[in-house]
């Protein structure tokens, strides 16, 4: 079995694909990166908790999907931005805006993951992983 190239993207996959298929929670390896960006999720409600799962590697993350009253996913769109062969890298002034502010940019900074409006806030740029909206 190869290894994963771009975890990210797996990560993002994993997400978009448990929500197609309408489970309630999805298992995926966990770094200390998946766990940051899980965080921002779960802070701007776009997922409803999750949990660290000793599998005696790694670990898992178990994260639970938020879904609408209808039964449609919170989150419509999940897209990956900088790639492995690509890097998007910003400063602080061109941080993107996803839906005219209505999204989330989750961005890698050299003070940690966190959200396009955060970077902003605290004058930092970094590589745009992912815009969520």
């Amino acid at each position: 079995m190869s290894g994963i190239t771009d975890p990210v993207a797996d990560y993002l996959t994993r997400l978009r694909n448990a929500q197609k298929a309408g489970h309630r929670h999805l298992d995926v390896p966990a770094s200390k990166l998946k766990r940051a960006m899980t965080q921002i999720l779960v802070e701007k409600g776009y997922v409803a908790r999750f949990l660290n799962v000793d599998d005696g590697k790694q670990g898992l993350l178990r994260i639970y999907l938020k879904y609408d009253d209808k039964g449609k996913p919170v989150i419509k769109s999940l897209k990956r931005v900088s790639k492995p062969g690509l890097r998007k890298y910003v400063d602080a002034d061109s941080l993107p805006r996803v839906r005219n502010g209505l999204g989330v940019a989750i961005v890698s900074t050299s003070q940690g993951v966190m959200t396009d409006k955060e970077a902003r806030r605290v004058h930092v740029g970094g590589e745009v992983l992912a815009y969520v909206y």
